[in-house]
């Protein structure tokens, strides 16, 4: 996967600075590791399309970056630190934007979206992700995402547990998932994203949708300024961690701390019957549509949906962490107008409808969220659509990435048996060092 990556930096290369076509469009952006699934390819090839087609004389080139998350960032970072191997448009995590903004690597682009009679239909929340902490907006998202409980309906009928499940806090979690084990055996209870490898799904999908169901400003305070450290939040979010594999409740350490247990929980674990709760995101669906990586007809029958409780079922009594990704120009690009072209062609209504719908994503376009096509896309849409009041986005800092990667050991941890109580203060420790190096 990685030759692949560095093959695909080696050809444009090869195109050397200056020599840029000025006519071509390069855009980068990541093929999943599942050789599977290929609809962000086959969205991109039709866009090629209709870009060619409305700009004659002008192409599009498609550069797959083929890794995990982790290292499709830091390829194209590489690429983009050289006007000889920068795209002309990239595909970006909102959770690491902040951080390619302060290192440099990309162009605001306020010039052209306020020539852009469509950004208006953008909620504010979602463009708030793509804006540095200086004013100005650095991408284009195409979509975000919420987080909830999915549980396995026919499993939940045997352990004599409900069909309209909805914990009221984290102990009756950790209930169900141990009533299970006892009773339903051989099944996996309960899998969180977490350990180094997972990167931002342990981070965020799992330890965060933890965390802040705690309190206020459990990761870091705007007021103060401060990364937050030495809660007892972060403490007991750690220990719910602990308590899902050292009590079995979890899959083996061995493959919850693969880079790869995402794909094994789509495409086996769940449509398999051998997982009966997963805390995932809204997206999950798309692994078991037509033409997805493991058609389930039955998923939709099969599977339950319930909201992540807080803590102690304290107000609001539930919580959903929410991110999405957008397209941004490099800061040495060599073609951006025509980048941003390809952006306008890429969020067409129709377009952003089609994204959305293949992609699984809740809308960031109030007429997209409005297209019966996207209403009818998925079952269970509205109920994650239902999430977004009580949503929460990571803090859009550039130290984000250093802290993300921070949780992930932390939770490596107590994953293995470590005590929860260490884990955090090596944590505090960490996030005390990041902070330092950021002043």
């Amino acid at each position: 996967m990685i030759v692949a990556a560095a093959l695909a930096a080696g050809a444009l290369a090869g195109c050397g600075g200056p020599g840029h076509d000025a006519d071509t469009v390069r855009i980068a952006y990541n093929r999943s590791t599942d050789n599977k699934i290929r609809f962000k390819d086959a969205f991109l090839a039709d866009v090629k399309k209709q870009f060619e087609r409305a700009h004659p004389g002008k192409k599009a080139e498609l550069v797959p970056i083929q890794a995990p998350d982790n290292d499709y960032a830091a390829k194209v970072q590489q690429m983009m630190r050289s006007p000889k191997t920068a795209p002309d448009l990239v595909y970006e995590d909102t959770f690491r934007i902040n951080a390619d903004i302060g290192a440099g690597y990309l162009r605001p682009l306020d010039d052209y979206l306020s020539r852009w009679d469509q950004w208006g239909l953008f909620a504010g929340t979602a463009k708030a992700a793509a804006k540095a902490g200086d004013g100005r907006t650095y991408g284009v998202p195409d979509g975000t995402d919420t987080r909830g409980l999915w549980f396995n309906k026919q499993i939940f009928a045997k352990a004599g547990l409900p069909a309209n499940w909805q914990p009221g806090n984290w102990a009756e979690v950790l209930d169900a998932a141990r009533t299970v084990r006892r009773k339903v055996p051989g099944v996996i209870p309960l899998n969180i994203y977490t350990g180094k490898a997972g990167g931002e799904a342990s981070a965020m999908q799992g330890l965060e949708m933890l965390l802040y169901g705690t309190g206020a400003n459990p990761l870091y305070d705007p007021a103060a300024k401060k990364w937050t450290t030495g809660t007892q939040g972060f403490k007991d979010a750690l220990a719910f961690v602990r308590t899902v594999y050292t009590e079995k409740l979890g899959p083996d350490p061995s493959d919850a701390l693969d880079p790869n247990v995402g794909t094994r929980l789509a495409t086996d674990w769940m449509p398999n019957g051998r997982l009966a709760i997963a805390l995932d995101g809204s997206w999950l669906g798309q692994n078991w549509i037509n033409e997805g990586p493991r058609e389930w007809p039955a998923w939709s029958a099969t599977l339950g949906r319930a909201a992540m409780p807080t803590q102690y079922g304290q107000p609001p009594g539930r919580v959903s962490m929410s991110g999405g990704w957008t397209w941004a120009i490099p800061a040495k690009a060599a073609n951006p107008a025509l980048a941003f072209d390809f952006v306008k062609t890429l969020q067409t209504k129709e377009n952003a409808v089609k994204w959305d719908v293949a992609d699984a994503q809740i809308a960031v376009r109030e007429d997209v969220a409005a297209d019966p096509a996207y209403l009818r896309s998925m079952p269970g849409i509205t109920f994650f659509t239902g999430l977004v009041p009580f949503t929460h986005y990571r803090p859009a800092l550039s130290a984000y990435p250093q802290v993300s990667t921070a949780i992930g050991e932390a939770m490596e941890s107590v994953t293995t048996g470590g005590a929860a109580d260490s884990a955090a203060k090596a944590y505090d420790a960490q996030v005390d060092s990041i902070a330092r190096d950021a002043r």
